[in-house]
Parts: structure tokens; C-alpha cells; sequence
């Protein structure tokens, strides 16, 4: 395997993840930064969604840090998802869906309470359009990390979504957000 995608923290510190074919991942040292992020904010979820999941990375970290946190992950083609949590055994511990994250919002918005959104740095829309879904489904308190590609600055709406962090790493930008209405 020549991906340089680790796992970064937890049980499963240091583990490789298969990359999806044409994948983009998330450089290592942002997704650290990212974590950092979530650890200041007190963040201790017991249900991850990991929406745009595409090597599942996201949650499968949420996994290795967090003992007793389960994990949905949505993707159209969630073939590596499979293989990666297969390969960590803790499939147990995790859903995998075939399908697309947009029209699952109404089924895991209203059930998880870290929300991980990653859509493709080219379909910038698709997160506007999941953000205002999920919007209207997330519980009070849910927390999202919404990442784009730095040059895009898109912001959610202020009325649902109060902004606790907003970092950029290279060609990522964090958004972290809670909903308050």
C-alpha cells in the first residue's frame, strides 16, 4: 500500500488507510490540527457521521480515539471504506451506506452529534446544498466540520450555525460549526 494516510491518534495510532481511486485526502498534519480543534472544544461524540466518506478517515480516526463511539459512513462508491475498517477490524462499530450523503441527511443528521463534511473540492455546491439540508435535520448542539478548499470561502448561514473555528492548512479550510437553532 502506497498511501501515506494514517490513522493519527488512539488505538490505531499509525495504521495506514487505503485511498480511494482519484481520492483526495486529507493531508495528515491538517487532520492533526483538525483534532486539536475538536479536543479544545471538548468534543467527546458518540455518533460520528462521516458523510462524504470516501477512505473514511474521518470517522475511522473517531474510532481509534473514542472507545465507545460508533460511526455511519455515507459514499457513493464505499468499496475502501469497507476495506480500510475490515482491515482494522471494527466493522462492528461502524455502518457503511452506499449512496449518496445529500439525500441521507434526514435519516443520520438527526442521529449523530459529530458530522464530518468533505464533499469533493470541485462540487463545492453539493456542501452548501448538504449544510442548509442538514441545517433543518441536526439536533441543538450538533457539531459539524465542514472542509472546502481554502479558495472557495463559502460561509453557512449565521442563523442556524455559529462558527467555533475556521482554520485553513495548505489547500484545506476547517469550518466548525454548532448548531443554535
Amino acid at each position: 500500500m502506497d498511501s501515506k494516510l494514517q490513522i493519527i491518534s488512539g488505538e490505531y495510532r499509525g495504521r495506514k488507510l487505503r485511498l480511494p481511486p482519484g481520492g483526495r485526502p486529507t493531508q495528515n498534519r491538517a487532520r492533526i490540527a483538525l483534532f486539536n480543534m475538536l479536543a479544545s472544544l471538548d468534543v467527546v461524540p458518540a455518533c460520528v457521521w462521516d458523510a462524504f466518506a470516501g477512505s473514511g478517515a474521518f470517522g475511522i480516526e473517531c474510532l481509534s480515539r473514542w472507545a465507545q463511539c460508533r460511526a455511519v459512513f455515507t459514499d457513493i462508491a464505499p468499496a475502501t471504506v469497507r476495506m480500510n475498517l475490515g482491515g482494522l477490524n471494527i466493522d462492528s462499530r461502524a455502518s457503511v451506506v452506499a449512496g449518496d450523503a445529500l439525500s441521507a441527511v434526514g435519516k443520520y443528521g438527526p442521529l449523530c452529534d459529530l458530522i464530518f463534511v468533505d464533499p469533493p473540492y470541485c462540487a463545492a455546491e453539493t456542501g452548501v446544498a448538504f449544510i442548509k439540508k442538514l441545517g433543518g435535520a441536526a439536533r441543538y448542539g450538533t457539531i459539524v466540520v465542514w472542509e472546502q478548499e481554502a479558495s472557495a470561502a463559502i460561509m453557512p448561514t449565521a442563523d442556524i450555525w455559529e462558527i467555533l473555528r475556521d482554520k485553513q492548512y495548505g489547500r484545506a479550510r476547517f469550518i466548525i460549526l454548532r448548531k443554535i437553532k
